[in-house]
């Protein structure tokens, strides 16, 4: 592994969904096998809420989700709790200050954090991570 980068639920949905992939997508895959991504643990339950509402709506099938599950299962995916503190100071400053939700700041904040990358296809997201100063994958 040579590089790590902060993951969002963005790019992570955009390679589940045919109608939301795309090329800067399919690149953060594709860069998995020499890198490794680090995602908020928020990540787990924002990509299995979008599985379970596709699931509601006819997009997915339960074994399509759980087949997508697997497949980020063994990808290098490392997950970073978020403390307590760091939610309530900085992941909510970072929100206030870019009008974004506390769910989109928290990839900010730990870009920030870790001084890693980010992927994201978030445009008001990666809006901020520019003004923060934060690379912003685009491949």
């Amino acid at each position: 592994m040579t590089a790590r980068f902060v993951l969002d639920a963005s790019v992570t949905l955009a390679w589940c969904f045919e109608d939301e992939a795309n090329a800067c997508a399919l690149d953060v895959l594709d860069l998995l096998e020499e890198s490794a991504a680090v995602a908020p643990a928020l990540w787990v339950l924002e990509v299995g809420n979008a599985l379970l509402e596709a699931e509601c709506r006819g997009r997915l099938t339960q074994a399509e989700s759980q087949y997508f599950l697997g497949l980020l299962h063994g990808l290098p995916i490392q997950l970073e709790e978020i403390p307590q503190t760091v939610a309530w100071d900085n992941v909510l400053s970072l929100a206030r200050i870019h009008q974004l939700s506390a769910y989109d700041a928290v990839y900010l904040e730990l870009a920030l954090r870790l001084n890693l990358p980010l992927a994201t296809l978030d445009e008001a997201l990666r809006q901020a991570a520019n003004q923060c100063g934060v690379k912003v994958l685009v491949l």
